[in-house]
């Protein structure tokens, strides 16, 4: 289901424009695809945060654009300006509900693992899954359950479950989750003061070639 967003066509590029925009809550933004021209826009910095927020990053968004006839689209990109951490541009592709959009979908891990009960640590090298599916299809996040995993066993792509609605992009063999061995703190025999002894006889060499010399 689309979440509508209602935006404004943007005419003036000039930066002063541009700030302006910014200055009153506004982002500039483009939405581009399906093989036609782009169309500059500008929308509420809060209510597509918020949107975003809410609904995860691939939601689908219906703009409203002065009521012309909507538009679906998928958030591209954005960028935030990093001194006051705001939103400061953003791009939208058009979609299409029949076809399929390639997209990168948080994973979640669920469960207790047996591992970690005795000691073992989790380590998550994949937090994102690439995925192709029908807009509408797109999951908010896949669950992973690593409830069964024990020390040294690992979860990767090839494991997650079938019966699903898209089409999974990443290498089968990619690692999702590993439980390491338990960290063993190594003790460390003390050297008994070999480099104290080593510095005075550098120090005693240095004297004897010193005197060595002088003669």
């Amino acid at each position: 289901m689309a979440v509508t967003v209602k935006a404004n066509t943007r005419e003036d590029f000039r930066r002063s424009a541009t700030n302006e925009l910014r200055k009153n809550g506004k982002v500039p933004a483009v939405v581009y695809g399906q093989n036609q021209d782009p169309v500059s826009i500008s929308v509420d910095s809060l209510e597509l945060l918020k949107t975003l927020r809410d609904e995860g990053r691939n939601v689908i968004i219906s703009l409203d654009v002065e009521g012309k006839s909507p538009i679906d689209v998928m958030l591209h990109e954005h960028q935030i300006e990093p001194i006051r951490d705001e939103l400061h541009h953003a791009d939208f592709f058009r979609i299409d509900m029949s076809s399929e959009v390639d997209v990168q979908v948080p994973i979640h891990i669920d469960g207790d693992a047996v591992g970690v009960r005795e000691g073992g640590i989790l380590s998550q090298p994949l937090h994102e899954l690439s995925i192709r599916a029908k807009p509408n299809e797109i999951p908010e996040e896949i669950k992973v359950d690593v409830s069964n995993l024990d020390v040294n066993d690992s979860l990767l792509v090839s494991d997650l479950k079938e019966g699903r609605n898209y089409e999974i992009m990443e290498d089968e063999t990619t690692t999702i989750v590993t439980i390491l061995p338990p960290q063993t703190e190594e003790e460390v025999e003390p050297d008994e003061g070999l480099d104290e002894q080593q510095e005075p006889e550098v120090l005693n060499q240095k004297g004897e070639d010193e005197e060595e010399k002088s003669e």
